[in-house]
């Protein structure tokens, strides 16, 4: 492996050692060589960390760090990242093996671009799920659509590294949906190329997953109010921000007031302003 790889593949679990085992293997076996292997453990209790260092020994590096969620255990891989282009890979989640060659083939034919992501395939408890129309995967100027909904899943998107030293790392004030967080930022400056292949794989349907998780729309509009706020946008980015950020707390102060969480409600409405 050279000093400075082309790819850092960042792979962040949290006891799931019956199931990451198969991210890093097909990370492990991809036809492309130039990466590094990052395997960041956030806290795991159940033997991941023994599994790994005795399974893979030599073939990746290994991190372990306190609990403190998803974000924080990308960040602390980023700090160990010497790639060029980073890919990020959820342990629940596994890479066909042409991902890295077809993603260093695009970023050769498409120099403009700093962030790709791939088509992806989703399965359920084992069944295979349909794509709905709106998880259509954008490409170009996708600020609108990830206002709308986290377009880019992280298991397929590959960075730059400089597009971090532009915009920032992951927040760690957000526990769930600092994916979402992150896109909101990067779409508003970068666009974004498309690779149509289905190039990952992605396991749903177990209770760990932070999709499942409730307060998942507070958190995403507490998001767009954060980027309201602190990030610099164009006119015409702020003003579709603002319809969004006030349609989704319409939509959670709907949903808290049914569940009789009236202050919660009232708390939320005010951030519309």
């Amino acid at each position: 492996m050279q000093e400075k790889p082309f790819f850092s593949v960042i792979i962040p679990t949290f006891n799931r050692c019956s199931i990451v085992r198969l991210a890093i293997e097909s990370v492990l076996s991809q036809t492309f060589s130039d990466f590094q292997l990052i395997v960041v453990d956030d806290g795991s209790q159940d033997g991941s960390g023994e599994m790994i260092k005795r399974e893979f020994k030599n073939k990746l590096t290994y991190i372990y760090q306190k609990n403190r969620g998803p974000a924080a255990a990308r960040n602390t891989g980023l700090k160990e990242a010497r790639g060029r282009f980073i890919c990020f890979l959820d342990s629940d989640d596994r890479f066909r093996k042409e991902k890295l060659e077809l993603a260093y083939t695009y970023i050769k034919k498409y120099p403009q671009y700093k962030i790709f992501h791939t088509e992806e395939i989703w399965y359920r408890r084992g069944k295979f799920l349909e794509h709905k129309k709106k998880h259509l995967k954008p490409q170009g100027n996708v600020f609108r659509d990830a206002l709308k909904l986290c377009c880019i899943s992280i298991s397929t998107a590959v960075i730059k590294r400089d597009v971090f030293d532009r915009i920032g790392k992951f927040d760690e004030d957000f526990p769930v949906c600092e994916d979402y967080e992150f896109w909101l930022r990067a779409a508003a400056v970068y666009k974004v190329k498309l690779i149509p292949k289905v190039l990952t794989i992605k396991e749903g349907g177990r209770k760990d997953e932070l999709s499942q998780r409730k307060g998942l729309d507070r958190y995403r509009a507490l998001a767009v109010k954060k980027l309201i706020d602190n990030f610099p946008l164009a006119a015409q980015q702020k003003k579709y921000a603002r319809e969004e950020l006030k349609r989704k707390i319409a939509i959670y102060v709907q949903g808290a007031k049914k569940r009789g969480k009236n202050q919660e409600a009232e708390e939320l409405l005010r951030l519309a302003g």
